[in-house]
């Protein structure tokens, strides 16, 4: 089976069991496809993203899902009947509509690579949208419904009961959290299963009990003196309890104890906690540390004497269900004490791996931290006991175990992703399966849409009428421009670049070689500014990530600007490259001259950069530089006739392409598949 993932948003820094889970999935051979609808809110990223073989494709732009929306409308493909439904039954709030256009993008993408069988973590969003993706490709889905996401967010328990009686099944994790499914969804009970969320232990040592941790976390000698810390980490918002445990640390300093206590995460209530902490006079004993990342947290945790998370309700009605932080804190045998809130008694033993009180209870939280403040033997006994448990208990390849009995009882779909492909084929694949003469070249466009490319419309349906493998890759959307029929017709067979986030993410994971194309670029004597080099780096790490495992051969630069990250491609993956010089370019003659000789060929819109190079570049006659060029320009604009270009000019720029990524050479070997070469895509 080829499982797909689906996220309204991945990664997020608080959710690491999502990130165990399908970790251990690759490691029992399971391929993924994950998909994510939204792009993450924050660039920082725990280090074992970078075990997952997987990529990441995220949505395009809402703009261009809206276009596609249209093209579907036109092909029947629209799920109008399911979308008027909800949006009378449920509201405006559900957002029926895009959660389609998402569902549209998404039931392509997962029939693209043959996925059969596609899972969500929360059932609210993303289980919206895959209710509307079933629809749509029949591809069936499963959740994992974890309690804040069906009990406050979904916002609609009619809504919940048409998940859950489409789905295949439902993971539950805890079993406060299927207790709360079968009350709300008494028809779907017989497929609502317990299924807890595990962590890796190899990312956790056995601790050395015995040892009394020195400032930084190592073993040390017994001091005369020892301050003991207590630490707690969590996203800054009402449930999960900080103002109770700041005011617990406030009795405590009363009552003359000593003590440190981080709080680790951000969140909307910062700047309300750190004005607590400062008017108890609390600066010098709790330090809140912001967002870290894994392994950084991990130190923490393990430098610490004491875990606490002080989870209570919110006015909202949201709750804490299963920390996985708790989890954690359990595998570094650290001492717990938390509340009796939902599933946390599922995790914590009161009285053996630490200490649950009230939700709320402050003056009960207080005891709970000061008894384990005041016995050092207490603590070790309640850690190693919390290990234990983990190791009996919670280990990812035993808690992974009942889900994939789940996905092998799921209905057969073998066969059904090359019908389904067939029946709802794509604009554009990449890479498909049965496609080996197919060799990628990449349309690498810094912006669009951009005035100075004024005929890339007209350009790439002559590639895909010339059955030209490519893959034309926007690095950033022009919001603001207006776009013209002929780019609403090749919108949904673009590809685009991810967000901002996702970008500075891969920078901030790659900064070596960052550094090392400034450093390359300090060595020349003719530079591309600082401004532009810096922004096509980033697309070319982000672009790297993205086609390392693909079959890429060649790199088309569509204008100057392009060509900077196309360069940097051309060592990042071994391509051949190629560019289009408009003629009017914001970077400097002599950068243009030294690039081009980096480039197996071209299009030029100066002739004198056309001297002293070979055949394999052409005079651009795209461009409308020249009085009489420009008022056939003019007439192509208006009419959306094309006059100042034909079919030989792009005869011949389809042959240079080809030659140079290796796809003629394909075609003469296998000329039964010579006209099988696909309009490719490389999912994002």
């Amino acid at each position: 089976m080829r499982l797909g993932y689906l996220y309204s948003r991945y990664p997020v820094i608080s959710q690491t069991f999502c990130d165990a889970e399908m970790l251990a999935l690759e490691r029992r051979g399971f391929e993924l496809t994950i998909g994510s609808v939204y792009p993450p809110l924050t660039s920082l990223r725990h280090e074992h993203i970078a075990r997952l073989r997987a990529s990441i494709h995220y949505a395009p732009p809402q703009e261009i899902l809206r276009i596609s929306e249209k093209h579907a409308k036109i092909a029947g493909r629209w799920p109008r009947d399911l979308v008027e439904q909800h949006e009378r039954r449920y509201g405006p709030d559900v957002k029926a509509a895009q959660r389609a256009r998402n569902a549209l993008y998404f039931a392509d993408f997962f029939a693209r690579n043959d996925v059969d069988h596609v899972h969500v973590h929360f059932a609210n969003r993303a289980a919206h949208t895959a209710l509307f993706l079933k629809e749509i490709s029949g591809i069936p889905f499963s959740v994992t419904a974890h309690g804040q996401d069906f009990m406050k967010d979904l916002g609609s328990d009619d809504l919940l009961r048409e998940i859950c009686a489409a789905a295949e099944f439902i993971a539950a994790e805890t079993d406060y959290s299927r207790q709360l499914l079968h009350e709300r969804c008494p028809d779907s009970a017989a497929k609502i299963h317990r299924v807890y969320n595990g962590i890796d232990l190899e990312r956790f040592p056995t601790p050395h009990y015995e040892a009394v941790h020195s400032r930084h976390g190592e073993q040390a000698v017994v001091a005369p003196y020892y301050v003991p810390r207590i630490i707690s980490v969590g996203r800054l918002v009402a449930f999960k309890g900080f103002d109770h445990l700041v005011d617990s640390c406030a009795e405590l300093a009363r009552r003359g104890f000593d003590f440190t206590c981080d709080i680790i995460g951000d969140g909307p209530l910062r700047d309300m906690l750190q004005a607590k902490i400062e008017k108890l006079n609390l600066a010098s004993r709790i330090n809140l540390l912001g967002s870290l990342s894994q392994r950084a947290v991990l130190e923490k945790i393990q430098a610490a004497d004491i875990f606490a998370l002080a989870s209570v309700i919110d006015a909202q009605g949201a709750s804490d269900v299963f920390p996985t932080v708790i989890l954690e804190a359990m595998a570094c045998a650290r001492p717990v004490v938390s509340t009796r809130l939902a599933g946390i008694p599922e995790l914590v033993v009161n009285g053996e791996t630490g200490i649950l009180v009230s939700p709320g209870d402050t003056a009960a939280l207080t005891e709970a931290l000061q008894r384990l403040l005041c016995d050092r033997e207490l603590r070790l006994r309640y850690g190693r006991s919390g290990r234990a448990r983990m190791e009996q208990h919670f280990r990812i390849e035993d808690t992974v175990a009942p889900l994939l009995k789940l996905f092998e009882r799921a209905p057969a779909n073998c066969g059904k992703s090359s019908q389904r492909r067939a029946s709802h084929p794509p604009s554009h694949s990449f890479g498909a399966a049965g496609n080996e003469a197919a060799t990628g070249i990449i349309y690498l466009i810094d912006r669009w849409p951009d005035n100075d490319l004024p005929l890339l419309e007209r350009e790439i349906e002559e590639m895909k009428r010339r059955n030209v493998p490519i893959a034309p890759f926007i690095c950033e959307l022009n919001s603001s421009a207006r776009l013209s029929r002929a780019m609403e017709q090749i919108a949904p067979s673009l590809e685009f670049l991810p967000d901002a986030m996702v970008i500075e993410a891969e920078r901030r994971a790659n900064r070596g070689e960052a550094q090392s194309f400034e450093e390359e670029r300090a060595q020349q004597r003719n530079r591309v500014p600082g401004g532009i080099f810096l922004r096509q780096a980033r697309f070319a790490l982000a672009l790297r990530a993205i086609l390392r495992d693909k079959d890429v051969a060649h790199v088309h630069a569509t204008s100057s600007r392009a060509l900077v990250c196309a360069l940097m491609l051309k060592k990042l993956l071994n391509v051949t490259v190629s560019a289009t010089i408009e003629a009017r370019s914001e970077l400097p003659r002599n950068w243009i001259q030294e690039a081009l000789s980096e480039c197996v060929g071209g299009r030029l819109a100066h002739r004198k950069l056309l001297e002293g190079r070979g055949s394999s570049f052409l005079v651009d006659k795209t461009t409308f530089r020249s009085a009489p060029r420009r008022a056939l320009g003019l007439i192509t604009r208006k009419t959306g006739i094309d006059l100042t270009t034909g079919a030989r000019f792009w005869q011949e720029w389809t042959e240079l392409l080809l030659r140079w990524s290796g796809s003629d050479r394909k075609s003469k070997a296998c000329p039964e598949r010579a006209e099988q070469v696909e309009w490719i895509q490389i999912p994002k």
